[in-house]
């Protein structure tokens, strides 16, 4: 899938996963439940000691039997790591800071880098150097949507991803799109551990649906207005 289209397809899900697991078959059940849910994207973050041997794990099953499923490597702060993910099967790059040697790497190797950022000079910056989602981070902390509002008014182009202190429920996510965000990305406030450790993944698809179904009425709304 080319890079434009792996953007475009961040931006129409409108949700971006965001998780791992130090057991591949949590991780692979997790994933499956995304996919069953609708879902086509998924962030796997490079966090703990085992993240990179379970994505190493999980990303061949992935590709066999979830056709269609981008996976993409988040917490990435470094140019060794991203060569890794990449070379192992990520299909994007995201970092929660705003790196130039990601920029270059990521170009080079024709895959799409969603930095982070949090002010912006920074979101400025990222969008001068080629990110076409650019990852506002800790989202809430930086000023949540007031802040993304308000970047948006001189830079009306800049494509926003908050990850942080974004939730299910729909009053958040109407302030978040109302702001002019392109997507988000959720972790724990989607993934929590009861939903993880049970092993019927019904429950967790249901919600993301739900949360899917959500992004799109306040999506639809906006646009009516």
């Amino acid at each position: 899938m080319p890079l434009t289209e792996i953007s475009d397809l961040i931006k129409s899900s409108g949700l971006v996963p965001v998780f791992n697991h130090d057991e591949p078959g949590t991780s692979l059940k997790v994933i499956k439940a995304c996919y069953d849910a609708g879902l086509r994207v998924f962030e796997w973050t490079n966090r703990g000691s085992k993240a990179y041997d379970v994505f190493s794990q999980v990303i061949d099953d992935v590709r066999e039997h979830l056709p269609g499923m981008v996976v993409g490597a988040g917490t990435i702060f470094n140019e060794d790591a991203a060569r890794r993910y990449i070379a192992r099967g990520a299909r994007f790059i995201v970092s929660p800071v705003l790196d130039p040697s990601l920029a270059e790497v990521c170009k080079k190797l024709n895959v799409l880098w969603i930095p982070g950022t949090g002010t912006a000079t920074e979101i400025y910056q990222a969008s001068k150097w080629g990110a076409d989602i650019i990852k506002v981070f800790p989202g809430t902390a930086v000023g949540g949507p007031g802040f993304i509002k308000a970047v948006r008014g001189p830079m009306p182009w800049v494509q926003l991803m908050p990850t942080g202190g974004v939730t299910a429920d729909e009053e958040n996510l109407r302030s978040w799109f109302d702001a002019g965000v392109c997507c988000v990305g959720m972790g724990s406030k989607l993934f929590t551990r009861d939903v993880v450790d049970d092993e019927d993944t019904g429950n967790l698809s249901k919600r993301i649906q739900e949360t899917l179904r959500k992004i799109q009425d306040v999506r639809d709304k906006k646009r009516d207005r």
